[in-house]
């Protein structure tokens, strides 16, 4: 199994995407994203690029967090495992989420988070 750090096709969108995203960065974030992408997060999907914008500008603008990579993991040649600790003024403080991310022409045509 390759880790993020050693694997540029994970890099590309999955790294920029995270890192716009903690900046609040909308447009950064869509562009790492496919034409007609999906996005499912604590129960909803967002779908489309709209629904995925919505999600970008909605997901965790409550809370101030910092992000901390735990581990990477290649599932297979177009699917990616990421696991991150959150930690911040949320309810709980600190959380490890689960972001599984499938790429379509390198860029990430959907992605699931759950704990």
């Amino acid at each position: 199994m390759s880790t993020w750090p050693n694997n540029s096709r994970l890099i590309a969108p999955n790294s920029a995407a995270q890192a716009a995203h903690d900046r609040r960065d909308v447009e950064t974030a869509i562009a790492q994203f496919t034409a007609d992408p999906s996005v499912v997060d604590d129960g909803k999907t967002y779908e489309g690029i709209d629904g995925v914008e919505t999600f970008l500008r909605k997901a965790g603008s409550e809370y101030t967090y910092t992000r901390a990579l735990i581990s990477a993991e290649e599932v297979t040649s177009d699917c990616w495992r990421v696991a991150n600790r959150l930690e911040g003024n949320f309810p709980g403080g600190q959380v490890d989420l689960f972001y599984e991310f499938r790429l379509e022409g390198g860029l990430i045509a959907r992605l699931t988070i759950a704990p």
